[in-house]
């Protein structure tokens, strides 16, 4: 029994189902906290597959948090103002954020305030542009997608974008990943050609430059279609190509971002290697990176479709251990 209960500890962290979130123990040293907490693009789906894949092929700890219905214990993506366990952040290497529209409560918002503002690394997935709409508290509303006070809020002025509007149709059209030009030898696109990128999510729109010292890494391709092997759309929106992903720096820290990195977009090997790199990279590992990082999906992964409302209902955070 005790040799049981010391194997489940070793391989999860967390043997209890009334737990915030899920921990898989790592060997490394570094400590990624992933955040998750979006309506749409089921990143309570996305974050424990790549938090099992960092930790499983190399080594991080990883901490899952998850949008939960405080009466149930159930994961509730529409419920924007509830992310219990943020307290890990106070101790974390790099925080990876997926939420969308959050108007959390001081007390949770203060432990993601004082990770950035700590000039600690981020990477950044979809939504994460347009992370925060805080309206039940003035504390942190200059954080919100479309502040004024701080142009853009978080999502400008941390990662180089806020949400402006989708340039692809949306579940119309499908985004190959272009690599920008001259951006080919970067760390993060290591073991990734041109081309491999892809994804059933639409390319969204930035203003063009990115601000301050952003560089694109990638270019969406608009495609004319839900498949990989559909025509690039014909006309403006690939004239120019929006970027998809680049990296920014914030109070010395470096941030990465991508508009991709939807749950469906994960079961894409090469926008998994993109996600991989990139916290390697952030973290100050580039070197660690390796030729082609190991980015196999660990256990059984069959995300559903992304939509409003299309989460999975009674869902507690111990099922994606």
């Amino acid at each position: 029994m005790k040799s049981a209960i010391f194997l489940c500890l070793l391989s999860i962290g967390l043997c209890n189902a009334a737990a915030p979130g899920i921990v898989f123990q790592g060997t490394n040293g570094k400590h990624i906290v992933l955040v998750s907490g979006d309506d749409e693009y089921r990143s309570e789906e996305a974050l424990p597959q790549l938090a099992k894949i960092l930790a499983t092929h190399h080594g991080f700890k990883c901490t899952v948090l998850f949008a939960i219905d405080p009466t149930t214990g159930a994961i509730a993506p529409d419920l924007h103002d509830n992310i219990p366990g943020l307290e890990a952040l106070d101790a974390a290497d790099l925080l990876i954020l997926f939420t969308r529209f959050r108007d959390l409560p001081d007390a949770q918002m203060k432990h993601i305030v004082d990770y950035v503002e700590s000039g600690r690394p981020i990477v950044a997935l979809r939504t994460a542009t347009h992370a925060f709409e805080i309206k039940t508290s003035p504390t942190y509303r200059r954080w919100t997608w479309n502040s004024t006070e701080w142009d853009g809020g978080f999502g400008r002025q941390v990662l180089g974008e806020t949400w402006i509007s989708h340039h692809g149709q949306h579940g119309k059209q499908s985004t190959r990943g272009v690599i920008a030009e001259g951006q080919g030898k970067h760390p993060i696109l290591r073991g990734i050609e041109d081309g491999d990128i892809w994804g059933p999510t639409d390319v969204y729109k930035v203003r063009l430059p990115l601000p301050g010292d952003s560089q694109p890494l990638v270019l969406g391709q608009v495609l004319d279609g839900l498949q990989p092997t559909d025509k690039p759309a014909a006309g403006a929106q690939n004239q120019p190509m929006m970027p998809v992903a680049w990296i920014k720096s914030y109070k010395g820290a470096r941030t990465f971002t991508t508009t991709m990195g939807a749950s469906q977009d994960l079961q894409n090997e090469a926008m998994r290697r993109l996600i991989v790199n990139a916290s390697y990279w952030a973290i100050g590992w580039e070197s660690r990176i390796p030729a082609r990082a190991k980015v196999d999906l660990v256990g059984e992964y069959q995300p559903i479709p992304f939509a409003f409302g299309g989460f999975r209902k009674g869902v507690k955070p111990s099922a994606y251990q």
